[in-house]
This record gives structure tokens, C-alpha cells and sequence, in this order.
């Protein structure tokens, strides 16, 4: 029989699509007033793997992942999905957004966003959200699922996020997240 147990605190992260550099920033300020500092700011990268997002966001876009220091529990997750809908809705201009916003988390075992549609490979989670295995960690590195989006299996980006994970790591060992509070 097993024993439950709270799961392990983990690291958010979301993913910044934006129009321009402008909404990245501004969205980025608010997120942080939300869930703290963050410290990992991936580099602003042009975004061209797919062209899903054009007719509402236009062709010319950038993207940039962000990870906040203070940890969160995995089961919030459905609730910051929520938050950062908003935040794309008060973003919105003539009824198109300007950002896109993927909240996710960093765990030991794998990397996991939050979405709204349900598939084979997305378990419900709860409040209208589901929860999508992007990444496992497996022999030291993170590795992609036949559904992983492409840029998220992009080597460039497999090592960015093995960096966030040993940056968890040693949070961990310091004793962050032991203690949190259920403020998210």
C-alpha cells in the first residue's frame, strides 16, 4: 500500500508569445507581480514553427520563457492557467490577442504546461484546464514526446531547460519550497 504525501514543490515557468517586444515586457511585469521575481529570463527568440497563431496574432512574432524563483505546488497550476488567461484577455486589442501565455512547471521528472484542450495525452486536471507531459527527464537530460511541440524539443531549448532544472536542484538542497504556502 502506499502512503500519500504531498508532491514536491516545483519551479514555474510560462512562455511569452508576443506581437513586440512592448506587450512581452509589459505582460512580463505583471506576471511577476503575480509570482514573485523571476530568475531565468530566456532570451527573446523569433518564433517560426508553426503558423497557428497568425490569423489572430499576425506572422512576426517573439517568444521567450521565464522561470520564477519562488516555487509553487503542482496542483495550482490550473489556477495560474487561469490567471494568465486574463492576462492575455486585458491584453486583447479589436478581439485579437497580442500575447499568448503557457504556464508550466519544472519538476525532478518532467516538464508540464497547462491547457485548456483536452487529448489523448492530456489528463484533466481541473476548473476546465488540463495538464500536457511536454518533457520527461530520462538519463540525465530532458526529452521530447511524440507530441512535444518542436520548440520545445529544439536542442537549444532542451538544454535551457535542463539549466532551470539544476537550478531547482540546488534550490531544493537550500531548503526552498519546504515551507510554502498555499498562496497560489
Amino acid at each position: 500500500m502506499s502512503i500519500p504525501k504531498p508532491a514536491d514543490a516545483v519551479k514555474l515557468i510560462v512562455s511569452i508569445l508576443a506581437v513586440d517586444s512592448g506587450q512581452l515586457n509589459g505582460v512580463l511585469q505583471r506576471l511577476c507581480n503575480f509570482y514573485g521575481v523571476p530568475d531565468v529570463v530566456g532570451p527573446p527568440l523569433a518564433f517560426h514553427y508553426t503558423d497557428y497563431y497568425s490569423p489572430e496574432m499576425g506572422t512576426t512574432l517573439i517568444r521567450r520563457f521565464i522561470a520564477f524563483q519562488r516555487f509553487i505546488r503542482p496542483e495550482s497550476l490550473p489556477d495560474i492557467k487561469i490567471v494568465t488567461n486574463v492576462l492575455e484577455e486585458k491584453q486583447m486589442e479589436e478581439g485579437r490577442r497580442k500575447v499568448n501565455l503557457d504556464p508550466g512547471y519544472i519538476s525532478l521528472a518532467h516538464l508540464v504546461l497547462a491547457t485548456g484542450k483536452g487529448y489523448t495525452h492530456r489528463p484533466y486536471l481541473r476548473k476546465g484546464i488540463y495538464a500536457d507531459l511536454t518533457l520527461l527527464f530520462q538519463d540525465k537530460t530532458f526529452r521530447s514526446l511524440p507530441w512535444t511541440y518542436p520548440d520545445y524539443a529544439a536542442p537549444s531549448m532542451i538544454h535551457f531547460f535542463n539549466e532551470i532544472r539544476r537550478r531547482y536542484i540546488t534550490q531544493m538542497r537550500q531548503g526552498e519550497g519546504k515551507n510554502l504556502q498555499e498562496a497560489f
